[in-house]
């Protein structure tokens, strides 16, 4: 069992609002006491030491799930068995979710269903995490435990596995995925640490034995990643994109389409950057769709900027600007504007692309004003022939350019109904 001060380190997260503040003392309160130890893990820990985001709250104890489940009963919080087997229980405080897990040990290892057993050492349970920033604790009172060298990879911003690379990856081969996935989160380096880009080629026929669902939540979060450009270029050149996406990835309109998305003040979208990186053609998104297992509105997204990213053009002009976004709505409209822009030969300051993707912005598409009852009204027939006279009435209002006032609308009716006679 570890020393109490064993792995303690100088640092402390005493004053962090998010660790003495909310529903997390509560729980601490609850699990650390009694001869139990109870302390909040990895992310949270990792980015309250960079000063970034946190997300959500993991805490470890040395309390058997048996146990947790008891203590946080006893005080009125709500637990749900999550992982009960895996020693896993979901504790809700106030609608708030925290995942609580006993320390673990590895008995044996066989891939992602490694044996364990529960245990109450701190350092055996850091030595069998992924990565060393991912293996930092922290007590209720602030103290912060590094066991591994974290601290100084999160100092150099090193993405590093814990112990030996290979062994680690063959504990669960989605650790390749996420190595680049945090490199390309945290590291600052374009290329990733050696040892581990050695041990993640090495271990890329694991790739196939992972299920199609993991793959693709790990590549939605790389693609949105800070140094998501770098970092799909090590995997590109070490084969390992090919290998995940089953086709070309094509590196530069990715590169763009993060220089467009911020040109327009767009936010890092994963569908849209997935669509830049392997979307040329209509067969493209069909692969992705099967290889990564995509969402069905997924599928239709990157269908759609497959099939839409050739015909739209920075010179296309306001009008025919105005009567695609009325067409496809905001959101593919966007797809295929930077898509578009990204795959052209302008430069991310082109002011006739900046304008163009931008519209959704500044503009807002009507809703088609003319009714069927306007048509009744007329003398049209209910059936094909009302159907075909709103269809043509709508095509001559978008020409018009969506004018919005009773005269010009009757003219609209009217010419469409003299028309048809």
């Amino acid at each position: 069992m570890t020393s109490p001060q064993a792995g303690r380190t100088d640092r402390s997260l005493r004053d962090a609002a998010w660790l003495a503040g909310g529903a997390l003392p509560r729980l601490l309160e609850v699990l650390d006491c009694d001869g139990e130890q109870a302390r909040v893990v990895g992310g949270a820990v990792r980015n309250a030491l960079i000063d970034m985001p946190i997300h959500e709250i993991d805490v470890a104890t040395t309390a058997v799930p048996e146990e947790v489940v008891r203590r946080v009963t006893a005080a009125g919080f709500k637990a749900v068995p999550t992982g009960i087997e895996h020693g896993t229980i979901t504790v809700v405080i106030d609608k708030h979710p925290f995942e609580v897990t006993t320390l673990r040990q590895d008995v044996e290892t066989y891939g992602r269903h490694a044996k364990v057993a529960f245990g109450r050492d701190w350092r055996a349970d850091a030595e069998r995490r992924d990565f060393t920033i991912n293996a930092l604790s922290v007590t209720r009172d602030g103290a912060v435990y590094d066991y591994v060298g974290g601290q100084a990879d999160l100092a150099a911003r090193r993405v590093r596995f814990i112990g030996d690379p290979h062994k680690r990856i063959a504990e669960d081969y989605l650790r390749i995925l996420r190595f680049f996935r945090f490199h390309a989160a945290y590291g600052t380096s374009d290329h990733p640490d050696r040892e581990g880009l050695a041990a993640c080629i090495a271990g890329r026929d694991g790739l196939d034995q992972l299920s199609r669902e993991r793959v693709r939540m790990e590549i939605m979060k790389l693609v949105v990643a800070p140094h998501a450009v770098p970092t799909l270029v090590s995997m590109t050149d070490a084969g390992l994109a090919l290998r995940v996406l089953g086709g070309v990835s094509h590196l530069a309109a990715f590169e763009n389409m993060a220089k467009v998305e911020v040109a327009i003040g767009q936010a890092a979208d994963p569908v849209r950057r997935l669509g830049a990186l392997a979307v040329v053609v209509a067969e493209d998104a069909e692969r992705l769709w099967q290889k990564l297992r995509l969402f069905n509105a997924e599928h239709e997204r990157l269908a759609s900027m497959a099939e839409g990213w050739r015909r739209i053009s920075s010179r296309l002009g306001e009008p025919a600007t105005r009567a695609l976004l009325y067409r496809l709505g905001p959101q593919q409209y966007t797809d295929h504007a930077l898509l578009g822009w990204a795959r052209s030969d302008e430069s991310a300051n082109d002011a006739g692309w900046r304008a163009l993707a931008s519209l959704p912005q500044r503009w807002s598409a009507p809703v088609f004003p003319l009714k069927a009852a306007d048509f009744i009204k007329r003398g049209v027939a209910k059936g094909p022939a009302l159907g075909a006279a709103l269809a043509v009435a709508e095509a001559a209002w978008i020409k018009a350019g969506f004018p919005s006032d009773a005269d010009a609308l009757d003219k609209i009716a009217d010419a469409i109904v003299i028309e048809k006679k």
